[in-house]
């Protein structure tokens, strides 16, 4: 189970941002989490999306160079503690997290939404499963 993110890569300058948060807008792209990663000169932005159909096309169309992968996402209990459990389930596993960001639901899920970049979706998805830890997919991105 798993989410498509894009990655855009972008000038790391002033407006450059703006410029393609802009686009998105235009093409009525919904976001629904955000990430910025930054070097000396350039940029990646990592972007959950209501439509990635869209974006993507939105994005070539106005030149913006990005990809797709597959990420995890994973509905983590809105409560001191929540991230801990789900973290020592993956350590648990031996699953590494390159990276992970966490954006909030609907104030009535309970939940907070966190994005995981592991080598092994399937894996991890099992292992969390096992735990009781929901995992979300993109149709559930889709509605938020």
């Amino acid at each position: 189970m798993s989410i498509k993110q894009i990655s855009v890569f972008i000038e790391n300058k002033p407006g450059v941002l703006y410029a393609m948060t802009g686009v998105l807008a235009q093409g009525g792209v919904d976001m629904r989490a955000f990430t910025l990663a930054e070097t000396s000169d350039f940029g990646i932005a990592r972007i959950i999306v209501d439509d990635v159909y869209k974006a993507s096309t939105t994005l070539k169309d106005a030149g913006y160079v990005h990809s797709i992968s597959d990420v995890l996402g994973v509905a983590v209990p809105d409560e001191p503690g929540g991230l801990s459990r789900v973290l020592q389930a993956l350590t648990d596993a031996q699953v590494n997290v390159e990276y992970m960001y966490v954006f909030q639901g609907h104030k009535n899920t309970g939940s907070a939404y966190t994005i995981f970049k592991v080598a092994d979706n399937a894996a991890a998805s099992a292992t969390l499963a096992q735990r009781g830890i929901k995992v979300i997919d993109q149709g559930e991105i889709e509605k938020l």
